[in-house]
């Protein structure tokens, strides 16, 4: 008998590799941490029907790559295949809706999917997640944006690539769909046969499909930018007037839609930008290529730029009501990819765990002006090590200041209009209420210096 085999597309983690995941993973917590996340794990096992309703039954997921798990029990159940879904139903299981709005969560783990194995891309993927449930603003995808650019760049990537779209809701999708399936339907005698399919099923994922084939089709397909409504316009309008304020490079992609059914309005990739695949992967036949020549033995390729997709997510609106709840609970999120993270050589091996101090600052802001410096103030205070809560899906200062006090912060940064045009803030002592407006490139250094 031969020995057992991990199962393929599997493998074990011995130390070296094991390290490498668990510094990153505490390095992207560490990060979610300052932003406000919270931890949460959810069961390795959720029912089927948990995945067909909400990832959506016409997608590959759920139709090509779920392992499904024979059980004694009545329930279908399946390995998580991805980790949206499990968060918004132990929001919804666990009453989180009277917690304070918006929750926002964090988690990492395996997941599964039984796809064709391949560079960074595995059957049982690892992943880090973040999720902010309970809030329709632009800020909160926003935030989700800058935590991953912020986790990606501490885990030693520097030449990130922003890819977004929308999407639009359900108020302006269904136009937008009617147009994309006419386009497609008189080109259907040139497209694959899985397109031919979704033509009928599920025609936003004929702009997922990544058949040679398709490509030229998809590419000059109507853009669904230009059938939003007013609202998601706005919408839009304003994250992409948070990255310019962070100064977030990004491309508009139209033809970014990413694979599951539940996403609504804004959708984003994270990638790498295009550099050479390394000589030692190319020859061990890694990275398909073009056959150009024989060196000795060994088949060389030709050698093309690679850009390697890091983290994906997008805003789920209408995914907690799929799942059952009585309304609807405005969502956005993100998957990263930690085995390609990880695996890159831009990776920074010396990633090592960091002890967070409880928290003794919050930031209040007031007004679109101060809310769109406000996570450039936290990143500030972050890359200072200085931890900081705050609230930043509230409007009003006595709001801001309920939960500061709730949570007994010694200190509070407030930012209005006035400071932001002076580049100052205002530092109050929750106690002695007393204040001292601070420059905002002296705002560490004088927080250091607090007691």
């Amino acid at each position: 008998m031969e020995p057992p085999r991990a199962p393929k597309g599997m493998r074990d983690l011995l130390t070296r590799d094991y390290y490498f995941f668990q510094g990153f993973y505490e390095k992207a917590a560490e990060v979610a941490i300052y932003f406000g996340f919270k931890p949460i794990e959810t069961p390795l096992v959720e029912e089927t029907r948990l995945y067909t309703a909400g990832v959506g039954e016409g997608t590959d997921i759920v139709e090509k790559e779920m392992y499904r798990v024979k059980s004694k029990g009545s329930s279908e159940l399946s390995l998580r295949p991805e980790g949206t879904a499990g968060v918004v139903r132990a929001y919804i299981e666990n009453g989180m809706q009277s917690m304070p709005q918006p929750v926002m969560l964090y988690y990492y783990g395996t997941f599964y999917r039984h796809e064709r194995p391949q560079k960074g891309r595995w059957r049982e993927l690892r992943q880090f997640g973040l999720e902010i449930l309970g809030s329709e603003k632009s800020i909160a995808d926003a935030t989700i944006i800058k935590v991953t650019m912020s986790i990606l760049e501490d885990a030693g990537y520097k030449n990130l690539l922003l890819s977004i779209n929308s999407i639009g809701d359900k108020a302006c999708r269904n136009s937008y769909k009617k147009e994309l399936t006419n386009y497609y339907k008189k080109h259907a005698n040139a497209t694959c046969k899985d397109c031919k399919i979704r033509i009928k099923n599920n025609p936003l994922r004929l702009l997922d499909c990544k058949d040679e084939k398709c490509k030229p089709i998809k590419e000059a397909a109507p853009q669904s930018v230009s059938f939003l409504c007013d609202p998601c316009k706005q919408h839009f309008k304003e994250v992409l007037e948070y990255l310019e304020t962070l100064k977030i490079e990004y491309t508009i992609d139209s033809n970014l839609v990413r694979g599951l059914d539940y996403y609504t309005r804004t959708v984003f990739e994270v990638s790498t930008k295009a550099t050479p695949s390394p000589r030692e992967d190319v020859v061990a036949g890694v990275v398909a290529g073009e056959k150009t020549e024989k060196e000795g033995d060994v088949e060389a390729v030709k050698i093309e730029p690679v850009s390697l997709a890091l983290a994906g997510g997008g805003r789920y609106d209408y995914l907690a009501k799929t799942l059952g709840s009585k309304k609807d609970v405005p969502g956005v999120g993100v998957g990263i990819g930690a085995d390609r993270v990880v695996m890159s050589p831009e990776f920074n091996q010396e990633l090592a765990p960091r002890i967070l101090k409880k928290p003794k600052m919050f930031f209040i802001q007031l007004g679109f002006s101060a809310k769109l410096q406000s996570l450039s103030i936290i990143d500030i205070l972050r890359k200072a090590k200085i931890p900081v809560l705050q609230s930043l899906s509230k409007d009003s200062l006595s709001s801001q200041l309920g939960v500061a006090e709730k949570m007994k912060i010694p200190y509070t940064i407030i930012m209005g209009q006035k400071e932001v045009i002076d580049g100052t803030v205002i530092i109050r002592d929750m106690d002695s209420r007393s204040q001292d407006e601070i420059k905002v490139d002296k705002l560490a250094e004088y927080i250091k210096k607090l007691k």
